[in-house]
This record gives C-alpha cells, structure tokens and sequence, in this order.
C-alpha cells in the first residue's frame, strides 16, 4: 500500500515578535477611558468664572445669548448638557458650569472669538477662578440666571487685609453654599430663579468687589492662557522605557 504524502512549506526562521505599539495621550485620555470602561459617557467638571460687563445689561439679552451659544454646541459638538448658576451684577458677573470638558472648552472658545471679532465685547477680563475634574454628580438641576440687584456698601475690603489665596478660599465656600442652598430649596421642575436671591440668601452672594478683584488678578489664568496649555500634548517618558536597545517601534 503506497501512501501520497503532501509537504508542507515550513518557514527557515522564526518571524521576531512585532514590538506592540504604545499609544502617547496626556491624562485627560486615561481618566476619560477609565471612565468609559465604567459605562459613563462623559467625564463631568465643574468651573468657575468672573467676569466684567457693560454697564447696564438686559438680564434678558444675556439669558439668550446664553442660551443660543449652549445650544449651538451641543448642536456641532458632542457633549453633556450645562447646568449651572449665572449671577448677573451691575458690571460683573459669576459662573458656575457644569459640564463635560468638550463642552467647557467650546464655551471659552466661543468668548475668545468674540473677543477678537468684536472691538468691544460686552463680557471683559473673563477669568478662570477654579475648575473642580470629574465630579462625582451635578449640583444644579438646570442653567440658572439671576440679577443681584441689591446696592451693598461693603464696610470692609478684605481684598486688602487678605492675600488673594484666602479671598479664592472665602468666594469658593461661599459660591458652594450658596450652590447647596438652591439645590436643596428648588424643586428639580423649577428651571428658573428669580431675582431675589438677596432677599433669601443675602449671605450667601458673594459682594461684586470680590468679583471684581478676582477680574484684576494677574495670577488667576485667563480662558486665552488656558486653552493654550489645554491644546498642549503630554509627552512623559517612563524610565521604564529608558532601555538598551531601544525598541525599533513605538
């Protein structure tokens, strides 16, 4: 019995295992995987601004310009809704959004394009106070705009007798209880406040020459300085990967 056997081509050498490619990201990527792994879609942050205005703004004319730049990104942009509390002031205001990143970003990109097309913007000296990454929950249900009206004289000007790292730590605590108090004293189907806040919570508003100062301040970051550290790529090497031979791919 004779039996046909096939041959099978067999490589000379073995093939050199390929080097896998490691992928460079800065941490926003690695935080924003984490958390897709965890099925969120988002990473939630929130930021403080101040700013200056025209004199004599329309509380009206603000809300929507507001409201159509809001929805304009989230029209070409992916990305969480805001939420947030706007406080308008006579020529200041407060903002506190909450957001994802791409969001935050497009809203200082949108003031910087104004800034520039306009020669006279009516929003002046916007300055980034804080921004809290990856907060756990929402603190506001809806975007809030409200008019402080109340004309305070302020006896004292703490801007004077302290440095500028305890008025941030006093504006903070008190923007942050006043955040607590609408969150617990509106009800989630209340998407508006009026515009006596400094009849319920008189306390609790920080004084505009607070706003003001923080406007002044060259040490706190503007939205231009900002996205442009923002845009810049982080490249760290290990000493883990300090090694001889270098690898040949990367």
């Amino acid at each position: 019995m004779t039996y046909n056997h096939k041959h099978r081509k067999r490589s000379s050498s073995l093939e050199a295992p390929l080097m896998p490619e490691v992928p460079r990201g800065d941490y926003f990527h690695l935080l924003e995987e984490k958390q897709r792994l965890q099925l969120k879609k988002y990473l939630l942050h929130r930021m403080f601004l101040v700013a200056n205005i025209q004199a004599n703004m329309e509380k009206k004319e603000i809300a929507e310009y507001y409201d159509q730049a809001f929805h304009s990104i989230l029209k070409h942009h992916s990305g969480e809704a805001v939420t947030g509390l706007l406080l308008i002031y006579p020529t200041s205001m407060l903002y506190i959004l909450e957001s994802s990143d791409r969001t935050l970003r497009q809203i200082l990109l949108d003031y910087l394009n104004h800034e520039r097309k306009e020669t006279e913007f009516w929003i002046q000296k916007m300055k980034i106070v804080v921004i809290s990454h990856n907060i756990p929950t929402r603190v506001f249900m809806h975007w809030h705009v409200a008019i402080v009206r109340v004309p305070i004289m302020y006896l004292d000007d703490v801007t004077q007798s302290q440095s500028l790292e305890e008025v941030i730590t006093d504006f903070l605590t008190q923007s942050h209880t006043l955040a607590l108090h609408i969150f617990k004293n509106f009800k989630v189907g209340t998407k508006g406040l009026d515009d006596n806040l400094h009849h319920a919570a008189p306390n609790l508003l920080p004084p505009e020459q607070i706003i003001k100062y923080l406007c002044k301040s060259e040490k706190l970051t503007d939205p231009a300085t900002f996205l442009s550290m923002y845009d810049k790529a982080i490249d760290i090497t290990l000493d883990s990967e300090v090694v001889w031979p270098a690898p040949s791919r990367f």
